[in-house]
């Protein structure tokens, strides 16, 4: 049997119903079926996980398939440096559980790669649709900023050589954010080509959240302050040019509307609470604009809304601190 030309690294953990959906539409694809290998990572021991594999590999899924399983929970990053450093094929193609790659995605990189030299670093990304309803929640939103970045794993092609000349992905990013674009910028820095392959599509459709899911999210924010760290001048450049100086003002405001009550000071608390009370309710016009007018996403707007500058100045402060940067 001879070896894979491509590989195709999912890193999953207790998301069984979405993984073998994923396998579903791999094993769907134009991209002869002996040409490349699967190989599902699970981020920690999952039974489940591992069960859904070995079926997969008796209903002859693939002459290459493999399973292996982190002994420990240690986040994607780590999950997709296990899977590219065993894998077999010249061109690693990274992609997540939750996704439902085309049927043409495989060989779209496979014929972009083709068209490279072989021997030297080089790296694809492809499209990532995600579908949302005319006027989504404030999550939907959100998540379809996936379909209009500039590099995320979970639709992209690098062959070995450039994932070792940057040592694949820092596994100091224990979550699923910022790593990709950590990993984007190490190519970047090193002079390797990263290319678009718009015939690479690959669905990305919203997983349900739970009411309240945006306040969670805030403790993404202390990754930013890591990526900052190293890379500086590329997330001024393509993340953000500098800090939401909104949510600073509002924590100011409300600091100085508290000792203002405190000490009797009327005319200043009722300005300072004027202040934060504009600039709190343009912040819930701005997220409600364009989304669900229902009742229950209005409510969550607003409620959330009130939390969210200071639990988002909180976790980059944070960050800040831990990662010895400042970083606000």
């Amino acid at each position: 049997m001879h070896p894979p030309k491509l590989s195709i690294v999912i890193p999953t953990y207790r998301r069984v119903t979405l993984l073998r959906r994923v396998l579903e539409a791999i094993q769907a694809q134009t991209f002869p079926l002996q040409d490349y290998e699967v190989i599902i990572v699970s981020d920690g021991p999952d039974e489940l996980t591992e069960a859904l594999a070995k079926e997969m590999m008796q209903n002859d899924f693939g002459p290459h398939t493999r399973f292996y399983s982190l002994p420990k929970k240690q986040g994607p990053a780590a999950a997709r440096n296990a899977g590219w450093r065993m894998s077999e094929g010249e061109l690693i193609v990274f992609t997540d559980d939750d996704c439902i790659p085309e049927s043409d995605w495989l060989q779209a990189y496979h014929n972009a790669y083709n068209l490279h030299e072989k021997d030297s670093p080089v790296c694809f990304t492809g499209k990532v649709y995600v579908p949302v309803r005319p006027f989504p929640t404030d999550y939907e939103k959100n998540v379809a900023n996936l379909s209009t970045a500039e590099f995320i794993t979970a639709n992209c092609a690098c062959n070995r050589e450039a994932l070792t000349m940057v040592n694949g992905f820092d596994e100091e990013f224990p979550i699923a954010w910022r790593e990709d674009s950590d990993l984007q910028f190490k190519f970047l820095r090193s002079g390797i080509y990263i290319i678009h392959v718009p015939d690479a599509i690959t669905c990305h459709p919203v997983r349900e959240a739970h009411w309240g899911v945006s306040i969670t999210d805030q403790r993404k924010s202390m990754f930013n302050a890591l990526l900052f760290k190293k890379h500086p001048d590329l997330y001024k450049k393509r993340i953000s040019s500098g800090p939401v100086w909104s949510y600073y003002l509002i924590i100011f405001l409300s600091l100085v509307s508290v000792c203002a009550l405190l000490i009797g000071a009327t005319t200043i608390f009722l300005i300072s609470l004027a202040g934060w009370a504009l600039l709190i309710a343009s912040f819930i016009v701005h997220r409600l604009r364009g989304t669900d007018s229902s009742f229950s996403h209005r409510l969550e707007m607003v409620v959330t809304s009130l939390v969210i500058p200071y639990l988002s100045v909180y976790w980059t402060l944070r960050g800040s601190w831990k990662y010895k940067v400042f970083f606000l």
